[in-house]
């Protein structure tokens, strides 16, 4: 009973983030290069226009995204400062959007996705849209001048966290053409959507995460770093290029209690925002591996159950040192980052 409870929910949860929709062909790529559109736009107002930003090694960051070698994936870390917390009446635009490129598909609703009938039906109520807290800090970060924002081809993959954007269909679908990744909180390191992750970084594309896992407001050290990041640079059949990014401002544009108590019902204007593009952290990943292997097992700490890395044999104690040695290594790298933005500021 239990086991086909799990099997249940599990496929549940696979039909409700709707992978297929995130597939590079869908619809002939349509919908996604009108999300990408769109939500382009709203990055390039907001962070080029209505605030100052400026950004540090902007062209190291540019480069990698639009000219790195072919087959060689691209591994960006930030810090996570600001989210949105009104109706995101963003999706809903983007959508409608795509009712200008109906004649593509005959002219006929029949022929479009059933999340984008759904929403656009009268008996879909704003509350489906969705009451949640989004991220801002990406988009608005790829929205400076000179970046290809708007480009669905070149545009990041990002993990997000499952319960906030992939609660019903629509985001779900939404979210997919925005070449987002559900993360389920509390699920691991090897649940079933890292592999998505994996696959990004395996065909050589490029993703995004946020691995300190939380959002921070103020001005305190880069935290302790989760383990998924590291794991996906060691299960990797390419060892990605690891890009540290680390920015501030985002907390000035969408500030968590500065309206009543509350997060302000649109984002701020007239904020300067500061980005810093850090240069590729590099991993001696044969050396590290043959350190991890050589690692004492450790009879009090907690087993998850972890399957062994091949071909490298890593077993669960070694991937521990491992994960956390690059972590470690990563949160160092983002923490020198982060002192530099706030000398920066304060001259």
């Amino acid at each position: 009973m239990e086991a086909s409870a799990e099997a249940g929910a599990a496929a549940a949860a696979a039909a409700r983030t709707l992978r297929w929709a995130g597939r590079a062909g869908h619809l002939g790529g349509v919908p996604r290069a009108a999300v990408f559109a769109a939500v382009g736009a709203f990055a390039k107002a907001y962070a080029s226009l209505l605030n100052t930003t400026t950004v540090h090694n902007a062209d190291a960051l540019l480069r990698l995204v639009s000219s790195r070698f072919p087959g060689t994936p691209l591994l960006t870390v930030s810090n996570h400062m600001s989210t949105i917390g009104s109706k995101y009446q963003l999706a809903v635009e983007c959508l409608e959007r795509m009712l200008i490129v109906v004649s593509v598909y005959g002219g006929s609703q029949q022929c479009w996705p059933w999340p984008l009938k759904h929403l656009l039906s009268p008996t879909c109520s704003s509350a489906e849209v969705v009451h949640a807290n989004l991220r801002l800090d990406d988009p608005l970060m790829w929205g400076f001048k000179g970046f290809p924002t708007s480009d669905a081809k070149l545009g990041r993959w990002v993990l997000t966290a499952e319960d906030i954007c992939f609660k019903n269909v629509v985001m779900s679908y939404m979210f997919r053409l925005g070449k987002c990744i559900p993360i389920t909180r509390g699920g691991g390191i090897y649940q079933e959507h890292m592999n998505e992750a994996l696959d990004v970084l395996k065909n050589g594309g490029w993703l995004h995460t946020f691995p300190e896992g939380k959002i921070a407001q103020d001005d305190h050290p880069i935290r302790r770093l989760k383990w998924g990041t590291a794991s996906l640079i060691v299960r990797a059949p390419i060892t990605p290029i690891v890009l540290p990014i680390v920015h501030s401002g985002f907390e000035k544009v969408m500030p968590e209690k500065s309206f009543f108590g509350r997060r302000p019902p649109v984002p701020l204007c007239s904020k300067k925002i500061d980005i810093i593009v850090g240069e590729p952290i590099e991993f001696d990943m044969p050396s590290l591996k043959q350190e991890a292997s050589m690692v004492p097992h450790d009879s009090s700490s907690e087993r998850k159950g972890w399957p062994t890395i091949t071909p490298d044999g890593l077993d669960e104690a070694a991937q521990r040192w491992l994960y956390q040695k690059m972590s470690d290594k990563v949160q160092s790298v983002m923490e020198r980052l982060r002192k530099t933005v706030v000398n920066m500021k304060q001259h």
